[in-house]
């Protein structure tokens, strides 16, 4: 039996992914909780795994070459995990083109913006002191409007995003499209992005994925775990 990859996570839907992925490809896996409101991720020895002091993370101890191998960055931990396992990627090259785009589409647009809505529109208002801002709540709630409808088009012609195959590309997708309440969305004129989260949020793997640790996330934040997290302290 293979050794077990560690997993440097804590239930954010950027760590989800991760856990995801590992849950569907049945990999054996460790976890090591990375508790981001008490700034684990400035550890020295996590920043030797990941030096730009963000999770997820892996340590593959059977990498390239079977020698040990550590990954930062969700996108590039997933496509080095569908590499490994010859799964999940896409089963022609065209295939493998579409994944990768709509990969990058949700690092470069969707986890970022929905990572924005969530910080203006949830956390900002109740800082220590309040930061209500009106012109960044309406600027990312509708960015990740916009991109919401990008996704409901592409899912009116294709079962999954990237085609009719299930793919890294959607496990990075759904844990940050699930999110859409907290987002500000109506997905009441997107009937195919509803379609998608419901197809994929019923796969147990998904479900176990998601579910990892789940009693950890939205811990009560004073203001030392709020200057951790927005103030940068390192």
């Amino acid at each position: 039996m293979a050794d077990p990859i560690e997993l440097y996570y804590w239930p954010t839907p950027n760590g989800w992914k991760v856990s995801i992925c590992l849950e569907e490809m049945g990999l054996p896996y460790n976890v090591t909780l990375v508790n981001i409101g008490k700034g684990d991720q400035f550890d020295p020895a996590f920043l030797k795994i990941s030096p730009n002091n963000r999770m997820p993370a892996i340590t593959d101890p059977q990498g390239p070459d079977g020698r040990p191998i550590s990954i930062f960055e969700s996108g590039a931990i997933l496509q080095y995990l569908a590499r490994k396992t010859g799964t999940f990627c896409g089963p022609t090259q065209r295939d493998r083109i579409a994944v990768d785009q709509w990969l990058m589409w949700q690092m470069g647009g969707l986890g970022p913006m929905a990572g924005q809505a969530h910080h203006f529109l949830a956390y900002a208002p109740n800082m220590d002191p309040p930061n209500d801002l009106p012109y960044a709540k309406d600027r990312y709630r509708n960015e990740v409007s916009r991109l919401h409808r990008v996704l409901d088009t592409q899912l009116a012609e294709n079962e999954y995003v990237a085609g009719d195959f299930y793919s890294i590309a959607d496990m990075a997708i759904w844990p940050w499209a699930m999110l859409w309440e907290k987002q500000e969305q109506d997905l009441g004129d997107k009937p195919n992005l509803r379609r998608w989260l419901d197809l994929v949020g019923g796969r147990p793997a998904v479900q176990t994925g998601q579910q990892l640790h789940i009693d950890k996330r939205n811990a009560p934040r004073g203001k030392e775990s709020q200057s951790i997290l927005f103030g940068q302290k390192g």
